[in-house]
């Protein structure tokens, strides 16, 4: 029996990396799915995909279109030719998914070309508009519109500076007109220069000029690291959560779920803005391949500065802080917690006046003399624990690296953070039966949205009397949890051997 099965091309594109992810058919429909549907009624709706990669929103958005003018203008070229040129308009993000977006659009990689669906435009771009950006450095050496660093994206030759043109330039010098609804999946990161592995969010630039638009509705699809705020993203985060225009949330905290075969640290979410509707906020958490139940709620629940994105957390949360303890970052260390680099690497052998040196590459020693930061605890102990926490997305998950003791005259480059000081190693000890615990590192999830475990993570998890050890068992009775609240943390926390 022949097989006739003929996949969806935008099915079969291969992302471009973690930060510039494609958006399958279906996940476009089920964001499109947020929208009152009447919208796809009227022939005066406008929409705007202001990232165009592959043209999905703008092919998805003229499908609804097509079915939903049919009775308004019964001819099918002309209801075509309404929904190109008055309806679907889009910016690219770079010359190749321009040409790939009309393509995907238009079916045609010109809009005027002889297989263009359309003969109505008298341009070779129709409305999905891209021109070469430039970035405006300030005297700091970054660009004033996104950001970038300078020496990263200075280009003299033909290669991607990646100055997205949406928000380098007034939409008004590019679409001369007002937009009903702003849809789609921005870029997610730059790199920034730093060691390693460092990048800069930009999601949050197309989200906040977007609201400046001010179009009628608002969707969009980013990383959920913006819920704990961290490198650039604090005062965006403080926005969003104060703003009660957010609608609608639905959370991956497993990208994969997503996007499958992309792990982006924290997961991904999906939300509805809606300039005109303002109210609590209805999360919907996907995971386990299990969609959970709606709950309506405010975006900052009192006591927290975070968006708690498990609904189950709550009632926990509420219970730990109603007996308003000091929490456990008032003893941990900043980071960089000695002034030593996560590159630094000590010495093999000791000499006199050196230290014993925690390090990326195992123990060496370094001279008291380097150290910059911290200086009166170096004779105490400590408890180090790495600052990266653990690279793994599943479930349920292990959320910290395993900690270990500092004995007097002991520090550490930045790939640790310490917990401390104490007086004895004893205490220590207690201090890591309570890191143990899935109740404690349950409390530090709800905080930590990447990889990277931070002073920030600690501020929900309460200080105890460490002159005895903790079990979960006396942390749950402390602090009066059900059998159903138990039943969500030991889902979502595996035991730290």
């Amino acid at each position: 029996m022949k097989n006739n099965y003929s996949p969806d091309i935008l099915n079969c594109l291969a992302n471009l990396s973690s930060d510039e992810v494609f958006t399958s058919p279906e996940l476009a429909s089920r964001m499109l799915d947020l929208l009152p549907q009447e919208l796809f009624s009227s022939p005066k709706t406008r929409f705007l995909d202001p990232c165009c990669k592959s043209g999905v929103f703008l092919r998805e958005i003229a499908k609804r279109l097509l079915v939903g003018l049919e009775q308004q203008i019964p001819d099918l070229q002309q209801r075509i030719d309404h929904i190109m040129t008055k309806q679907v308009f889009g910016i690219a993000c770079t010359d190749l998914t321009a040409e790939m977006s009309r393509r995907t659009l238009y079916c045609s990689k010109l809009a005027n070309g002889k297989y263009s669906v359309t003969e109505a435009f008298r341009n070779d771009a129709g409305n999905v508009w891209y021109q070469r950006c430039k970035h405006t450095w300030n005297a700091q050496g970054r660009c004033e519109h996104c950001g970038a660093s300078k020496g990263e994206y200075l280009r003299t030759d033909t290669r991607e500076s990646y100055a997205y043109p949406f928000i380098h330039k007034p939409i008004k010098e590019i679409f001369k007109m007002q937009f009903d609804v702003i849809i789609g999946n921005p870029p997610y990161q730059m790199s920034d220069g730093g060691f390693g592995i460092s990048a800069m969010p930009i999601y949050d630039r197309f989200i906040t000029h977007a609201k400046k638009i001010t179009p009628r509705y608002l969707v969009m699809i980013v990383p959920a690291r913006w819920y704990a705020g961290g490198k650039g993203l604090d005062e965006f985060r403080d926005e969003m959560l104060h703003d009660n225009r957010l609608r609608i949330i639905h959370d991956y905290p497993q990208a994969y779920e997503c996007f499958p075969g992309v792990q982006i640290k924290g997961g991904v979410c999906y939300f509805l803005w809606d300039r005109d509707n303002q109210g609590d906020c209805t999360i919907i958490t996907h995971q386990n391949g299990e969609i959970g139940e709606p709950v309506t709620r405010p975006l900052l629940e009192k006591g927290s500065d975070v968006f708690i994105r498990y609904n189950e957390a709550i009632s926990i949360l509420h219970k730990v802080i109603s007996w308003n303890e000091p929490t456990l970052a008032e003893k941990v260390s900043s980071r960089q917690p000695f002034g030593l680099s996560t590159n630094f690497h000590g010495d093999s052998k000791c000499q006199s006046g050196f230290l014993k040196l925690y390090e990326n590459q195992g123990e060496s020693f370094v001279s008291e003399n380097l150290i910059t930061k911290n200086r009166q605890d170096i004779g105490k102990y400590k408890v180090f624990i790495s600052r990266a926490g653990s690279g793994s997305d599943s479930f349920p998950h292990p959320i910290l690296g395993v900690p270990f003791i500092g004995e007097p005259n002991s520090v550490s480059s930045e790939t640790y953070i310490y917990i401390g000081p104490f007086i004895s190693r004893k205490e220590c000890e207690n201090v890591i039966s309570y890191i143990k615990t899935r109740f404690m590192r349950f409390l530090i999830m709800l905080r930590k949205v990447t990889q990277s475990t931070t002073r920030e993570v600690y501020r929900f998890v309460p200080i105890q009397d460490f002159s005895h050890p903790w079990t979960d068992e006396m942390l749950y009775k402390k602090y009066g949890l059900d059998d159903k609240e138990i039943a969500f943390i030991e889902s979502m926390i595996r035991p730290m051997e």
